[in-house]
């Protein structure tokens, strides 16, 4: 019994020296940054002399990008609906014979009609 106290107590002892080596490889000291580095050599310098731009210019001109871009849009969409017409003229959406099938479906004489999946009738 002894002798699992002895071993008890030396692994405690050896778990509480391996926290504290990593207690220390953490507290390294880092770099700031500031400090040069192999990918920014030289630390970064800010222009501190020299006349600032003026913001006046581009306020007085009037803009027409988003007037243009909202025309842009309408006009899309009035070609797009024009597409969705011409498509439902097709037989396939105006015919009430294809009725959700892209072909027309066989007709089967009464005793040979099939469960449709598409439309859920016999034809």
């Amino acid at each position: 019994m002894r002798i699992f106290w002895i071993i008890l107590f030396s692994l405690f002892m050896m778990s509480a020296q391996a926290q504290m080596l990593k207690r220390k490889k953490k507290s390294l000291p880092t770099q700031s940054a500031t400090d040069p580095t192999s990918l920014t050599p030289s630390s970064p310098q800010k222009q501190q002399y020299g006349p600032k731009k003026s913001k006046k210019g581009k306020l007085a001109e009037p803009t027409y990008g988003s007037e243009e871009d909202y025309y842009k849009r309408m006009a899309e969409l009035q070609k797009a609906r024009r597409k969705n017409e011409r498509m439902l003229e097709k037989p396939q959406y105006s015919d009430p014979m294809y009725f959700g099938h892209k072909h027309p479906p066989k007709k089967r004489p009464p005793g040979k009609m099939k469960y449709c999946k598409v439309c859920g009738l016999k034809h």
